[in-house]
């Protein structure tokens, strides 16, 4: 990843496509992979709040009381998207300034994240439009030929996952429910 490399691994969710979140060639590679179109934004896992806080100007204190609250609760993982994102690959960035965050603490995804010191790109391992790889076994060939490495980690696992829940938080407060 450090050189642009796109990869395939598990995540708090769903398996997920994977790159530098800083590297807009990266980036790139993962929509064309997806065959999604760049103007449909993709999200960023990283292992901590400090993390996190690198990169948005601003941090509304409504977002760090929910995830406080998803700490203390066995909620399902929560994407958070927040106004003012910095220092991410400028298309990973939507229009409005606004990228989708999510602090994982699934073992393998969160040490991939601790190790490689910045925001990863996870965004789900299908072909968009098509339904989301909940096991390695569900990956569609042609995004295994497409990325340059898979991750070992729960390649045999065979249990049902769902993607995250997603809420849209605004500098202003407002809060708004993406998906459940």
């Amino acid at each position: 990843m450090r050189k642009g490399g796109v990869i395939l691994y598990p995540t708090d969710t769903v398996w997920g496509i994977g790159c530098d979140a800083t590297n807009v060639e990266a980036v790139k590679r993962v929509y064309a992979i997806k065959q999604r179109d760049d103007s449909k934004a993709l999200i960023c896992l990283v292992d901590s709040d400090a993390r996190m806080q690198r990169y948005f100007r601003n941090v509304p204190d409504v977002a760090w009381q929910l995830i406080d609250s998803l700490k203390e609760s066995d909620a399902k993982p929560t994407t958070l998207i927040l106004d003012g994102a910095i220092n991410l690959a400028e298309n990973l960035i939507a229009d409005d300034g606004s990228v989708g965050i999510r602090i994982t603490n699934e073992p393998f995804s969160k040490e991939l994240c601790y190790r490689f010191q910045k925001a990863i790109v996870s965004t789900s391992a299908n072909i968009s439009g098509e339904p989301a790889a909940q096991n390695y076994g569900d990956i569609d060939p042609r995004i295994l030929e497409a990325v340059d490495y898979v991750c070992w980690s729960r390649r045999q696992e065979h249990k049902p996952h769902t993607p995250s829940s997603i809420i849209k938080l605004k500098e202003n407060g407002e809060v708004e429910i993406i998906r459940k």
